[in-house]
């Protein structure tokens, strides 16, 4: 997988015009673009699966769990709020699974690159999961909650200076960093994204 990006595992399938011809055509009910759409996206559920620690024998289980979350996601996905599906998808499949896996092992794993020694925090600035959130997030934003979190998570710059900066009250940008917060995880969808199916 180029760059270890999920994105490219689709972008390869089909330009993003006809993935949105598609979209269209899914939306009419047109089965066929359906299909195509699922069986295109199947490559992001084998790679997310790959990333969870799993025994061999429960990676099957592990994989047909992530293409029932990727047929839901298809079916409830809604072009006009101007995501990528690869976002949304990424986050419904990888829920999906690790609901699974706790149901069956009582724990989930951690989702970790072959190449990490060390389990991965998925809220750092540099993990692919916040780096799809937010990159494709910030721009459902307003201006200014978009700046604070350009601000205070992507470059690191503390609050108190980012608020002395532009003459705001640190208070003011704690504010807009928390509503901008929950407007990015509500608009991704994650209020659901690990529903039981």
């Amino acid at each position: 997988m180029e760059n270890g990006n999920p994105e490219n595992l689709t972008a390869r399938v089909f330009p993003s015009t006809d993935e949105d011809a598609l979209w269209r055509l899914c939306c009419e009910g047109d089965e066929n673009a359906r299909e195509q759409l699922i069986l295109s996206h199947r490559p992001l559920v084998f790679w997310i699966a790959k990333k969870f620690r799993v025994a061999p024998q429960r990676y099957q289980d592990l994989v047909q769990e992530g293409m029932i979350a990727l047929i839901k996601a298809v079916d409830k996905f809604d072009p006009s709020r101007n995501i990528r599906f690869v976002t949304y998808g990424f986050y419904r499949i990888k829920g999906q699974m690790t609901n699974f896996l706790q149901r069956v092992e009582g724990k989930a794993p951690f989702p970790v690159d072959d190449s990490e020694t060390v389990t991965a925090d998925p809220f750092e600035v540099d993990s692919l999961d916040w780096r799809i959130c937010l990159r494709d997030g910030i721009d459902s934003l307003s201006a200014r909650e978009g700046e604070v979190i350009r601000a205070l998570i992507l470059e690191g710059i503390r609050a108190r200076e980012y608020a002395d900066s532009i003459g705001m009250d640190v208070s003011n940008v704690y504010r807009i960093q928390r509503q901008a917060l929950v407007k990015l995880r509500l608009w991704l969808g994650l209020a659901d994204a690990t529903e039981r199916p």
